[in-house]
């Protein structure tokens, strides 16, 4: 299992100075000097996604896809390479150079950007929209704020696909990346999306982790 100390560390020194989404590039540059490592940064695209790539292929023909928090760009660059035109954001301006310099032919459009700030033209503009664990890496006061933004970047009949560690409502949220409800996920019905699927799962690909994959269309 990957190592999250140094992770919850700089997220707790930043969230004590007011700057709750300043320990990513903070993590990213220290990950770069040698310093530490970023946990989620496995190189390659999430088994999760090409699983459910495999069950529910996609239309990519003319789609355009989004993905957030897109960390080192594996995943970006395998929409891209199902067909999407791809957009990826991150908020650390790190994360974002690192990218570029593992795919300097890259097809997608990596932006350093905010997912409680995000382009105003990005609003109604995607076809498929991936999240994974990005929401449950924000404080739950931040959280609440990400669901409409992240509802609001869907084209009409749009797909969005979420991946999250998931618990049932009595459990403890645990430590930084903190385990979500599915009560939780379904502030995405309340932003004005319709659940399609919903999975609960234990995740072969990380044994013993409780695992939730949703879908939401725009109507």
């Amino acid at each position: 299992m990957p190592d999250r100390t140094r992770a919850r560390e700089l997220a707790a020194e930043f969230n004590a100075k007011g700057d709750p989404l300043g320990w990513f590039d903070a993590l990213y540059r220290e990950a770069e000097s040698g310093a530490s490592e970023i946990p989620w940064a496995d190189l390659v695209p999430n088994p999760n996604l090409l699983d459910f790539w495999k069950s529910h292929p996609q239309e990519t023909r003319n789609k355009s896809a989004l993905i957030i928090g897109s960390g080192l760009g594996d995943d970006a660059e395998q929409l891209a390479a199902w067909g999407f035109h791809t957009t990826a954001f991150d908020i650390s301006a790190t994360a974002i150079s690192a990218t570029k310099k593992r795919f300097p032919s890259s097809t997608v459009e990596y932006v350093v950007a905010d997912l409680l700030a995000p382009p105003q033209y990005w609003r109604a503009n995607f076809d498929f929209v991936f999240e994974s664990y990005t929401l449950q890496s924000l404080p739950p006061g931040l959280r609440v704020q990400a669901f409409p933004k992240i509802a609001e970047f869907l084209k009409p009949a749009g797909l969005l696909l979420v991946l999250a560690r998931g618990r049932d409502p009595e459990e403890d949220p645990g430590h930084l990346p903190w385990r979500l409800t599915r009560a939780e996920l379904a502030e995405f019905s309340r932003a004005g999306l319709q659940e399609v699927s919903f999975e609960d799962y234990i995740d072969p690909y990380d044994p013993g982790v409780r695992k939730f994959r949703t879908t939401y269309r725009r109507t």
